[in-house]
């Protein structure tokens, strides 16, 4: 199912075609520095270099890899198999995959495809940053009414609460950037993670040809902390994406509708109800973002191994970092795309912001009457009881406050305690902070 998410870009990137190629990679690159220790031929290295496609492998190696690992039930030693007969070339055939162990190629490879994923991520979150953004400027000076426990609070911004995730989202693009950094390593330690077989400069001239680092401290496999740290980020800017994506589904209910996705020409919203225009790709996102958040804990659970290895973390791998890179940059680039045709409802915006009749405002009226001489107390009860009058009512709150005999408030006070740009004064203050 999770080829339904891939993109392009990530269907490529986890093709078992360009997997290969990776894999062959790091043969080439050890062949070729194990010719210039002078340990083995140059013909070698040579060889296999002319061998290899340009891009990624086609569908026949593939499947000359697949049939052969029917026979082995052994992914790398069918591959080794298989390259070898690529080439044609003895020279090839005796010294591929010299001094090396499985893990050398495969832990090496995929280190190297998880900085290619995570670098198509962050491209995405580049888009969803600009889109915020937008946003944020579009709507920083529109008054709306702020909500806590889901009840009507007080105006702020409307473009405000766009500048939140918009600093969230920078936020992660600083996590994504660490967890790629942390995870460009290569691991070519041999059996054991000693260098008994092959000498730390074989390593050394892979992991620098390839963009990445030597692993400081291996064992066989690269330590697996690091591909958690890759999943944490990925959960973390799934847990943001659905963050923004219930906030934008609870903006479309029909009691609020202050913004709405896109809705196409020819879409159907309902197949029994004509009307409906339901909010589905932004609860396809808090659907899948539930994805990302679960593989985290099987990437916590893969850290721990016995002893120098064991292959429990494999299996799980080839399920988890697939599918969370590949679907970290589908979400990330369908809300980003959403974002940008986001259709916002500003008359609705200001009808909501006088939806209590003025209740909104209560605490300004707080602040004022204890300016004015009040105890807090004393005007906590008077505020109070006009506020649950008002409710019950269904008057104006400015209005009852103003027929109230122990008000001291003048109409023009209370006129200025009800202008919703008194919550905007700081507004420029926040933005400053994030550079806007």
């Amino acid at each position: 199912m999770i080829a339904r998410y891939q993109t392009p870009e990530t269907a490529r990137l986890w093709s078992a075609g360009h997997k290969l190629r990776v894999w062959a990679e790091v043969e080439k690159l050890a062949l070729t520095a194990w010719s210039e220790l002078g340990a083995v031929p140059a013909e070698a290295a040579r060889d296999l270099a002319q061998a290899l496609p340009a891009g990624d492998f086609e569908a026949d190696f593939v499947e000359s890899v697949e049939r052969l690992e029917a026979e082995t039930r052994h992914d790398v030693a069918a591959f080794v198999r298989a390259l070898a007969e690529l080439t044609r070339s003895p020279a090839v055939s005796r010294y591929l995959h010299y001094g090396l162990t499985s893990s050398d190629v495969v832990d090496t490879a995929q280190n190297y495809l998880l900085k290619e994923a995570l670098g198509l991520v962050l491209d995405e979150v580049e888009e969803l940053l600009a889109s915020l953004r937008r946003l944020a400027l579009r709507y920083k000076y529109t008054p709306a009414i702020g909500r806590t426990h889901g009840v009507h609070a007080e105006p702020t911004s409307f473009g405000l609460r766009f500048l939140g995730f918009y600093a969230a989202i920078q936020r992660d693009r600083q996590r994504l950037q660490h967890a790629q950094e942390a995870i460009a390593t290569a691991v070519v330690s041999g059996s054991v993670g000693n260098y008994a077989h092959t000498p730390p400069g074989v390593e050394a001239y892979v992991a620098r040809q390839m963009g990445l680092s030597p692993e400081p401290v291996s064992t066989q496999v690269a330590p697996r902390d690091r591909h958690a740290e890759v999943l944490a980020a990925l959960a973390i800017l799934g847990a943001d994406l659905e963050r923004i994506a219930v906030e934008l589904r609870h903006l479309q209910r029909t009691e609020v509708l202050e913004a709405s996705e896109p809705f196409r020409e020819g879409q159907t919203g309902s197949s029994s109800m004509p009307h409906k225009k339901n909010p589905v790709a932004l609860e396809n996102i808090s659907g899948l973002a539930r994805l990302l958040k679960s593989n985290l804990q099987a990437g916590l659970e893969n850290v721990a191994l016995w002893h120098e290895r064991d292959i429990s973390h494999s299996s799980v791998e080839r399920v988890i970092l697939p599918d969370s890179t590949t679907l970290a940059h589908y979400l990330t680039r369908r809300l980003a795309g959403l974002l940008r045709g986001l259709r916002v409802n500003e008359e609705r915006i200001q009808r909501n912001l006088g939806l209590t009749r003025g209740l909104v405002y209560s605490q300004r009226v707080l602040g004022l009457l204890i300016e004015k001489g009040m105890s807090r107390e004393a005007a906590y009860r008077l505020v109070q009881k006009n506020a649950l009058k008002s409710w019950e009512e269904e008057r104006d709150f400015g209005e009852m406050l103003l027929a109230d005999a122990k008000n001291p408030l003048t109409a023009e006070e209370l006129a200025a305690a009800f202008d919703p740009r008194y919550y905007l004064r700081y507004i420029d203050d926040v933005y400053s902070r994030m550079g806007l």
